[in-house]
């Protein structure tokens, strides 16, 4: 499963009423959202106008964006 960062604050009401604060990493302990969840939290939401996830940029990735910048 791909990691996520929280860029906003928001609580999961799939994931025991969780909190989630900008910065933490989703999703905390063994919990296993769908991916249908995750998609709903890393695009705009129409009530809050939004998102509040976004992928967490793996070590690897960063060689990768390093590498082509060089």
């Amino acid at each position: 499963m791909m990691a996520y960062k929280v860029i906003n604050k928001f609580i999961d009401s799939e994931d025991n009423n969780t909190l989630y604060k900008v910065g933490d990493e989703f999703p905390k302990g063994d919990h296993k959202p769908t991916k249908k969840r995750i998609d709903e939290l890393s695009k705009v939401h129409p009530k809050y106008k939004l998102a509040f996830l976004e992928e967490k940029e793996s070590p690897k990735d960063k060689k990768k964006t390093q590498s082509a910048k060089d």
